[in-house]
């Protein structure tokens, strides 16, 4: 995980200075711009360090190794439930709930708080029903 480390860091550190010549270049006076640019570089540094860090822990993956086979990387790669309806439940709660920061906060509350259900439905699917453990 080294270079998606070292991509993250150096974007991150790239989009620093970027942002100090865009706030100059403006006055300072359009704060969205600059600080857009500033949260783009934290967002950068702290997936960089995370991935650093993780890096470190978990040791060199086959990718990451010049020498390594290709059935080194198969089996199972993650959990994924192919029949949950609760993805597609989540993503219209909160397309309703950015639809409720443009025309009314009231539609806001009605996408979070269906965003809430879908959540919990989503994570708490495999305990409960016909594939509970």
């Amino acid at each position: 995980m080294k270079i998606e480390a070292w991509l993250f860091l150096l974007l991150g550190i790239f989009f620093l200075p970027v942002a100090t010549v865009y706030g100059f270049m403006v006055n300072w006076t359009e704060h969205v711009g600059y600080l857009a640019i500033y949260l783009v570089a934290g967002l950068c540094l702290m997936i960089g360090i995370y991935v650093w860090y993780t890096g470190n822990r978990v040791g060199p993956r086959p990718e990451d190794r010049l020498d390594a086979e290709v059935h080194e990387g198969s089996g199972e790669q993650g959990h994924f439930s192919p029949w949950s309806w609760w993805p597609l439940v989540l993503g219209l709660s909160a397309a309703t709930s950015f639809l409720g920061v443009a025309v009314g906060w009231w539609i806001f509350l009605i996408g979070a708080g269906l965003a809430v259900i879908a959540l919990v439905g989503w994570v708490y699917e495999y305990s409960r029903g016909d594939h509970a453990h």
